[in-house]
């Protein structure tokens, strides 16, 4: 039979893990958000369409804008997504001691963030038609933190 030890230890320890995927994460995209401001090109090594995505219009908030507000339209997709990954990574790190709503409010962040990823992903492949291996990595960062939310959620030892 489960104690409550085991229970908030179990949680506790897939809250300390999303919050390590929550670092790659947050190096990721602090990276594009750098040679975003910096107008430097990315290195694209594994894929090559990285810099087809990273100056398409859909790499700022301006390509999801219906109107046209200058001063969001420049801010880059990496640093809303930096911005994402720190409060993951913040509500992960907070309720490692087991507080269930702040767990639920980052399932309910990640999995926002994972459909977000979607739909990134679906404007890569047939939209832009090329890929950026850092956003893939973001993809696949924000897809595994709503794996361990929905893992968390409902695993149950035997």
């Amino acid at each position: 039979m489960k104690t409550n030890g085991q229970s908030t230890a179990r949680a506790a320890g897939f809250q300390i893990l999303a919050a390590v995927v929550a670092l790659i994460g947050i190096c990721d995209t602090a990276y594009l958000t750098y040679h975003h401001y910096m107008a430097e090109p990315v290195p694209c090594s594994i894929v090559s369409g990285c810099e087809q995505v990273l100056t398409s219009q859909w790499a700022t908030l301006g390509g999801f804008l219906p109107v046209d507000v200058p001063a969001l339209a420049a801010i880059p997709l990496a640093g809303l997504g930096l911005a994402a990954y720190l409060v993951a990574f913040l509500l992960a790190a907070v309720s490692i001691k087991g507080n269930r709503k702040l767990r639920r409010l980052f399932g309910i962040h990640v999995s926002m963030m994972a459909v977000f990823s979607g739909v990134l992903l679906y404007l890569q492949g047939f939209v832009i038609e090329s890929f950026c291996q850092y956003c893939l990595l973001s993809a696949l960062t924000s897809a595994t933190l709503f794996v361990i939310a929905v893992v968390s959620r409902f695993w149950r030892p035997q």
